[in-house]
């Protein structure tokens, strides 16, 4: 995929004219763009935010960012240069709490030896998400979601969940070589 012109991608059984199709544009500047049958409605945005982190959640399980216009938008927002680099320094900020609150604070409850142990895997995934190319949304929902579910393994000591193995998958799905969206699953 050349990254240097827009591009567009049709949902799979849409015309590019039909009025439910969604477009998704990557600019000169490697910043992801959708429309659907037009730009964005002013509210969509505020619904996407409202409902960040199920959008986040079906995004990060493989859902096609251009699903529907929500998830468009939300894919939009994550993969922002900005809020790419501010997702990196939430991350910084969790490694430095978590070397200086003493076991046991109740200011922020985590997983302090897990989040340590987990250092190397943090910095690539701090370092993937300063990339100056464009990412697929799926790796930047996958690093919001460690990052903020309470029921995840940086929060939760009863989670199941592999820190470290979920980090390197969310690098992974942050290659900019990768699929920056893919078919929904049928």
């Amino acid at each position: 995929m050349t990254l240097s012109r827009a591009r567009q991608s049709v949902s799979p059984g849409h015309d590019r004219g039909s009025a439910d199709s969604t477009v998704v544009l990557i600019d000169n500047d490697g910043r992801l763009s959708a429309a659907a049958s037009g730009r964005p409605r002013i509210w969509d945005h505020a619904i996407a935010a409202r409902r960040s982190l199920s959008l986040d959640a079906r995004l990060a399980a493989g859902m096609s960012p251009d699903s529907d216009r929500l998830m468009a938008v939300r894919a939009c927002k994550l993969v922002r240069p900005s809020t790419r680099k501010q997702l990196a320094t939430d991350w910084d900020r969790l490694l430095q709490t978590a070397r200086t609150r003493r076991p046991g604070s109740l200011v922020l409850m985590m997983c302090r030896d897990r989040i340590i142990a987990a250092e190397p895997e943090i910095r690539q995934l701090q370092d993937a998400l300063r990339a100056p190319l464009p990412v697929p949304a799926r790796g930047v929902a996958m690093a919001n979601r460690l990052l903020v579910d309470g029921t995840g393994p940086v929060h939760n000591r009863r989670s199941d969940i592999d820190l470290r193995g979920a980090l390197q998958e969310a690098i992974r799905e942050l290659d900019p070589t990768a699929q920056l969206w893919q078919a929904p699953a049928r």
